[in-house]
């Protein structure tokens, strides 16, 4: 069942079109049609499946602030954040353009279904990201994926030089980012996350090798 709590604090904090709505919510029941069989998200998030992955994803949208270019998001699984930030692109920045990268083919067949069915252009990758060619794009972006340190392994192989990341932390943000340093130079933002008190979205530029 639905949250309807969750879609209405969706749309009023977003502010998002009725169309853009509208493709959430096919979002939504397409995920909850297919997650027993997949498992794209943890069931236990469903009831609070908006906050918890709508919102969390759109955030890092709007952290990002990226008007045209090339989004490669990085383990894509059920489609967050890459999914939602292909759905925000379509109204807020068309000349954006989304990749999703899992190693995983039906959480990939799954992405593709969506961007059929929502009527929203993603490229899909069904590889390891390692195995991906680099694709050289303006915003890279990953939740849950990996430790910073060989995440930024991984972003590095697809960011471009004037590139940014958006990535998804948890409580351990802090000592993660001291971690990475010590291999990686870059520059962070650390933005509190709105959907999780103890989550933060890290804006990252100027990503090299330390």
């Amino acid at each position: 069942m639905r949250n309807s709590a969750g879609i209405k604090e969706f749309r009023k904090r977003f502010n998002v079109s009725r169309e853009t709505m509208d493709r959430l919510r096919l979002y939504d029941d397409l995920l909850r049609k297919w997650n027993p069989a997949i498992n794209l998200v943890s069931a236990a998030t469903l009831p609070n499946l908006w906050n918890r992955h709508f919102t969390d994803s759109a955030q890092a949208y709007f952290i990002a602030a990226r008007d045209s270019g090339h989004w490669t998001d990085l383990g894509s699984g059920g489609g967050f954040p890459g999914a939602v930030v292909a759905i925000l692109a379509l109204e807020f920045s068309p000349r954006l353009h989304v990749t999703c990268i899992d190693s995983d083919v039906r959480k990939c067949e799954f992405i593709r279904t969506l961007s059929r069915n929502l009527e929203i252009p993603i490229a899909v990758h069904s590889r390891r990201i390692e195995d991906v060619p680099p694709q050289n794009a303006g915003c890279v972006s990953a939740r849950a994926l990996a430790p910073l340190p060989r995440l930024l392994g991984l972003v590095h192989r697809h960011i471009s030089e004037t590139g940014i990341a958006v990535l998804h932390k948890g409580a351990r943000a802090s000592a993660e980012i001291e971690a990475a340093l010590e291999l990686w130079h870059f520059g962070v933002e650390r933005h509190p996350s709105i959907s999780s008190p103890e989550s933060f979205i890290l804006r990252i530029r100027g990503l090299d090798i330390g």
